[in-house]
């Protein structure tokens, strides 16, 4: 009974390490298809944010997935008739004619019309495509 359960833990010993093996084999090497690299550029691209002046009166359109912090002025949501840009800083969906807070971080979810209007010359931090109108 003893060297039964001896066999039976060493052949779990050796399932385990056959196991360990075949996903260290399986591992993505770094630059590989599966797992490239990126260039500094790309990711600079993607993930920094880009200051745009608007004057009055100008209006911001985000598309899919825009990002947009205003860091000075004033502004104002714009919604597309049903939905409004998510206020993510304050957890509140503003609707056409909200003011929009300083330093507060907006997302538009779909390129639908949604942005913001400069009430007077503003200065906003911007991630991802947008218009200027």
């Amino acid at each position: 009974m003893i060297r039964k359960k001896f066999v039976f833990a060493i052949v779990i010993v050796m399932l385990i390490g056959a196991g360990a093996l075949v996903y260290a084999s399986g591992s993505d090497a770094p630059g590989s298809v599966e797992d490239p690299l990126v260039s500094k550029s790309y990711v600079d691209a993607r993930m920094s944010f880009s200051s745009v002046e608007l004057t009055e009166g100008q209006r911001l359109i985000g598309g899919d997935g825009t990002e947009i912090i205003l860091r000075s002025g004033e502004a104002t949501a714009i919604d597309n008739g049903y939905n409004g840009v998510a206020d993510l800083t304050s957890g509140t969906d503003l609707m056409t004619g909200n003011q929009v807070g300083s330093n507060h971080l907006l997302l538009v979810p779909r390129a639908d019309g949604r942005g913001i209007t400069a009430v007077t010359d503003i200065w906003v931090l911007v991630r991802g495509d947008y218009t200027i109108h």
